[in-house]
């Protein structure tokens, strides 16, 4: 199938300082910076993208740093933890050292459905885990940083299962089935596990069940998620197929870097991504990230945007 979703594509949270979580991202958790844009419904928003080495399709977490936004409350109805995957339960215990160098909030490694994990939270309150790819099939990985912090048999190299929380349980997990072709393969009480695609770590959702405290977004919350389509025709396809189903979306949207798709199902913003033209359709491998990049239909109004958005040096000597 053309609009078969591969796996996931990338993750959009909030931030209220991007420097310091271009701090934490790549000095800590030894992410790449592979791009350094603007928010295009925002202009006066950064964006950034943090990824593996070459910023390949589901590997990427990007964030905005809103001015003036508020704190997020966690809570049902969200978009509530973040995966990233390494490669080794000897990464885990790599990562729980450094998160003890760097006084890191974590929970210690644990498992979780038969995997080994290691929750953590930025200063912020975003919630994250580790999950090791030892024993791991499926989706495949990306590239650790080649000139990272961390030693690339330790570094983050892609996206790993996200959770998902709603007080409407069973309606989501109707939807995730009968819209998206996503696979339960593991049932708990109150969670359920899905595959994705090829599945494994790179394309899995975790969708629990709380009808609990709402959550509020702002900063130090999941904005949306995406999930791979291949190409513009399954973009295209999952349009017409919205449109059948009676779901309003966006329609069609040129990223520039990728084509896009949003839907919202409940509470939560859905997106669908085409893995191309990628992140050096702008600028060579070497110098991804250092500077400002603009689409093409942005670069008309660069000085305005560089005169209003908070400035961070990214370069790296």
């Amino acid at each position: 199938m053309t609009n078969e979703l591969l796996g996931i594509h990338h993750v959009t949270a909030m931030t209220d300082n991007a420097m310091r979580n271009y701090e934490f991202f790549t000095n800590i958790l030894g992410m790449r910076l592979v791009k350094k844009t603007v928010n295009q419904d925002d202009i006066h928003t950064y964006h950034t993208f943090f990824a593996d080495d070459i910023g390949s399709p589901g590997t990427d977490i990007t964030f905005f740093d809103f001015p003036n936004n508020p704190k997020g409350t966690p809570g049902t109805n969200s978009i509530s933890r973040t995966g990233l995957r390494v490669p080794t339960d000897a990464a885990l215990e790599y990562y729980l050292d450094r998160f003890k160098e760097f006084d890191v909030e974590n929970d210690g490694i644990q498992e979780l459905f038969g995997k080994k994990v290691l929750p953590f939270q930025e200063a912020d309150g975003q919630k994250y885990q580790l999950f090791s790819d030892e024993n791991n099939e499926g989706v495949a990985p990306g590239t650790p940083w080649k000139n990272g912090p961390v030693p690339e048999e330790h570094a983050i190299y892609g996206l790993g299962p996200i959770e998902i929380t709603v007080s409407y349980f069973e309606d989501f997990k109707k939807m995730l089935t009968d819209v998206y072709g996503m696979k339960p393969i593991l049932e708990e009480e109150n969670v359920t596990l899905f595959d994705v695609g090829e599945g494994g770590n790179g394309g899995q959702v975790i969708l629990r069940n709380d009808d609990t405290t709402q959550s509020r977004q702002g900063y130090g919350q999941v904005h949306h998620v995406s999930f791979r389509v291949k190409d513009h025709e399954a973009i295209k396809n999952w349009e017409a197929q919205y449109d059948k189903m009676g779901m309003q979306h966006s329609g069609h949207v040129d990223r520039f870097y990728f084509e896009a798709l949003y839907t919202r199902v409940g509470h939560i913003l859905i997106e669908l991504s085409t893995d191309g033209p990628g992140f050096m359709t702008d600028e060579p491998y070497e110098t991804l990230g250092e500077n400002l990049s603009l689409p093409p239909f942005l670069e008309p109004k660069r000085e305005y945007i560089e005169s209003q958005i908070r400035p961070f040096d990214t370069t790296r000597s």
